[in-house]
């Protein structure tokens, strides 16, 4: 990969799902700022900066084309998040899990949707419906 991520910024913000704002520069000289990384069910994930739409949609104003990048920029971005909660002496909390009822149809296995604009879904698609946070 030619691409080459030469710092990143992470702002932790203290909200429930949305744990920090980052920026990433590439080359030394291209910076791409509001990326959220929010708190999925089971993990972290990148919300990519997106535009609401004049429809209610949002569509991603800057995002990785391929999940090769899309990997390579989440693991340099959550890597300076872990670094930032280390050092203020935090770590991320998953967020609480719902409860099923007895003789609900939830399944066993863990196992649940993706997150709107989640890296998980749709990883090359540069637009959702809902906002990521």
């Amino acid at each position: 990969m030619n691409l080459e991520i030469t710092d990143v910024k992470v702002v932790p913000v203290d909200e429930e799902r949305l744990k920090a704002f980052a920026s990433v520069v590439f080359h030394g000289c291209f910076v791409v700022s509001d990326i959220k990384i929010i708190a999925g069910e089971n993990k972290l994930f990148l919300s990519m900066p997106s535009k609401k739409q004049k429809d209610g949609t949002y569509r991603d104003v800057a995002h990785p084309l391929n999940s090769e990048t899309r990997k390579y920029i989440e693991d340099q971005v959550l890597a300076e998040y872990h670094s930032v909660m280390a050092r203020r002496g935090e770590q991320h909390r998953k967020p609480a899990q719902p409860v099923a009822e007895p003789g609900s149809s939830a399944s066993e296995s863990g196992s649940s949707p993706s997150e709107p604009g989640s890296s998980a879904s749709e990883p090359d698609r540069p637009e959702h419906t809902e906002p990521p946070a």
